[in-house]
């Protein structure tokens, strides 16, 4: 390779970042300014100058998606050696390799998913949880894995970081305890402590650290904002006391907090390397000055360390359409326009797989399957198994390998199409979600041949299975030709020509879990996430109830104010949880006992309640706690119940602010709790407090 020709088509700031080819490096990129190519041609660049070979180089991400992306843009540039991985992958392979020297004795089997020994832990402890229940309980324990917190350490270290426990500390630190003993007992391992033991592995054998050390001296590391305190512990280990290290992110993207990241190391990388060269990409080739503008505005009252890096992009596009921001008067509402307005952007010419439906939970999922659907869209939901491990892709791609010797002159696409259609690629889908799913993932392979045919004129059967060879060993699943719904974590790393951002109320976006400032500015930061998706068509909407004829009583996102037309200032409007005082509403003296605050008033001062809706209050919960057969205080306490009475509140957001009503009360409770503070009987599912739609989900 000639090292001047792998610089070509940079723009200055990329060639800075890949002319800067020894470490320390950080590498600060804004969303779509071209920090996968950035990072491809220094490494291709490092390599074709001779400073370090292929072999020696480890390019670490956080995704299958994204390791096979980097090793399809390697290849293209003449480094295909180079070894891209995420962080468990490379940790796998290292400990699988070193553990008979290292270890010895069988090779623990890798847990994929925890959930099914949490439930095993929790069952042992006397814990009786629903999936939702698992799934917290499970999340908890990766959360204090990834963070090096201890069982026994556990209660504390949830103080300490201003976290809020999905059920009492003291059951999720003994399941904790009880899931670590059977990981022990059954020789089980899963991705922390898979980490945690090849790190362990090089700090305590200089045979095994030196042949590391030897094999890797290069790395590059993507997403850091997304590193947590155990892969740093890894990444330190394989460095060793060498500072060759590249790392690229934006700090304003981390949204994974919740998980044990955090944008620390990254805005701590010129700190811990003083002679570090640091980059800052900020040109927007991916969307419009239209979208980049509500970007920028997203953040730009945004506080706390990630804010101090901000990143202001400018747009290199062309002119697009205007942002829409749409108020509806319901949910379904909401979903209908949004289901034609995606026709009509198909049926103007943009591809079904260009366009994505972004929303903060998985619960708001269905509402736009079902629209779309009645519609006449294709669609697909993304967080589904993995594409090449479906059990009729294992079977599609068998087929195809074993029909490339006998293929004959027909063109790819229809020789695809042929092989694919006895396994059930229709030219219409099929009724019924799992067939239709079934279909989706062979049209996939089919799109993928069509795709091959456009790049490639004149492409063999030949040439298509050695792209599935390369797409299976890098898990690089094809796209759907249908739309995507997606959650917003989810999304990340990807975009679409046009993107549906919905249900943005108070509540949602930020999420009523998030309480502190901390957490709050991770919502933000989520939403400029979802912004960012979008390359050409934005479109921000929201609706005022859940249900036709429902209580219009919620709120757009406060991270529309300032950006939509009309919209009230956004001064001031973000520091309504950071009073710590609370006075007495009655006479306005400062409350200190905790009774007193949640009642926000003094003890002596005359109460306000409707004495009827707390009675009404009482009586609901007595059912429900009969109901579930737990003591009457544990559905919520005299003292909460009469808070509420006094409140009234009309929505989620604001009975999220009662002292006694957490995240998980939130859940089972809030509807019936709504219902009645508006004068109406709960739903027959809402009256026994049993959780029925699924509780927030983070990320998938």
């Amino acid at each position: 390779m000639d090292p001047d020709r792998v610089l070509e088509g940079l723009d200055p700031e990329q060639l800075e970042a890949a002319r800067a080819l020894r470490g320390p490096v950080c590498i600060l990129a804004g969303a779509g300014t071209g920090k996968t190519r950035a990072i491809t041609h220094r490494i291709a660049h490092a390599v074709a100058a001779g400073v370090v070979t292929e072999q020696q180089i480890l390019a670490v991400t956080f995704t299958t998606r994204a390791a096979g992306e980097m090793r399809g843009r390697l290849r293209s540039l003449g480094a295909p050696r180079v070894q891209a991985r995420t962080f468990h992958s490379a940790a796998v392979r290292q400990l699988s390799y070193f553990w008979p020297q290292a270890i010895g004795g069988p090779m623990p089997s890798l847990i994929e998913s925890k959930i099914q020994e949490v439930a095993r832990a929790a069952h042992a402890c006397g814990l009786q949880l629903d999936r939702t229940g698992l799934r917290d309980l499970a999340g908890e324990i990766e959360w204090s894995k990834s963070t090096q917190v201890r069982p026994s350490d556990y209660e504390k270290s949830i103080v300490k970081a201003g976290r809020t426990a999905p059920m009492p500390v003291h059951d999720v630190a003994r399941a904790y305890e009880a899931y670590e003993e059977r990981c022990r007992d059954r020789n089980l391992l899963d991705f922390e402590s898979m980490l945690e033991l090849t790190a362990a592995m090089i700090a305590e054998h200089p045979q095994i650290a030196d042949r590391v050390r030897d094999q890797y001296r290069y790395f590059v590391v993507d997403e850091f904002q997304d590193v947590n305190p155990l892969q740093k512990l890894l990444l330190d280990a394989w460095l060793g006391d060498r500072d060759d290290v590249c790392v690229v992110g934006d700090p304003n993207q981390t949204i994974y907090s919740f998980a044990g990241a955090t944008p620390g190391y990254l805005t701590g990388f010129s700190a811990a390397y003083p002679h570090s060269t640091v980059v800052r990409l900020v040109r927007d080739y991916r969307s419009t000055p239209q979208v980049v503008r509500v970007a920028n505005g997203a953040l730009k009252h945004a506080r706390g360390a990630a804010a101090e890096h901000r990143l202001e992009l400018v747009a290199q596009r062309p002119d697009g359409p205007d942002p829409l921001y749409t108020e509806y008067d319901d949910e379904p509402a909401e979903a209908t326009s949004v289901a034609r307005k995606i026709a009509a952007l198909i049926d103007a010419g943009t591809p079904a797989r260009e366009i994505a439906v972004l929303f903060r939970t998985n619960a708001q999922s269905a509402a736009y399957e079902q629209a779309l659907a009645d519609a006449g869209v294709a669609y697909t939901v993304r967080g589904a198994t993995r594409f090449f491990e479906r059990p009729e892709i294992r079977q599609a791609v068998h087929t195809l390998r074993g029909a490339r010797q006998g293929a004959g002159s027909d063109p790819l696409v229809q020789t695809v199409r042929d092989i694919l259609a006895p396994l059930g690629l229709a030219p219409e889908p099929p009724e019924g979600r799992q067939a239709r799913e079934r279909w989706e993932s062979l049209a996939a392979l089919a799109q993928l041949a069509e795709d091959v045919a456009a790049a490639r004129p004149g492409a063999t059967m030949d040439d298509f299975a050695e792209e599935l060879d390369a797409r299976v060993a890098t898990e690089h699943a094809p796209e759907y030709e249908g739309v995507t719904l997606a959650s917003l974590h989810s999304a990340k790393g990807l975009e679409w020509d046009a993107v549906f951002l919905v249900g943005l109320t108070e509540g949602l976006m930020p999420i009523v879990f998030a309480e502190s400032t901390e957490q709050v500015e991770e919502e933000r930061r989520l939403f400029y996430v979802g912004v960012t998706r979008a390359r050409e068509h934005l479109s921000l909407s929201w609706s005022l109830s859940r249900s036709p004829g429902g209580r219009k009583s919620r709120k757009p996102s406060r991270f529309l104010d300032g950006l939509r037309p009309a919209s009230p200032s956004l001064a001031g409007r973000d520091n309504r949880r950071q009073a710590k005082v609370v006075r007495c509403r009655i006479c306005g003296n400062t409350l200190t006992e905790a009774a007193e605050r949640k009642l926000a008033r003094c003890g002596d001062c005359p109460a306000d309640y409707d004495e009827e809706l707390l009675e009404r209050l009482k009586a609901w919960r007595r059912e429900a706690a009969e109901q579930q057969k737990v003591p009457a205080y544990v559905v919520f306490t005299d003292a909460t119940l009469q808070a509420i009475a006094e409140h009234v509140p009309a929505d989620i957001a604001r009975l999220s602010r009662i002292s006694g009503v957490g995240a998980v009360k939130l859940e089972r409770y809030g509807e019936a709790v709504l219902a009645l503070c508006a004068g109406e009987e709960p739903a027959a599912e809402d009256r026994g407090g049993v959780p029925h739609g699924g509780r927030t989900e983070q990320a998938d």
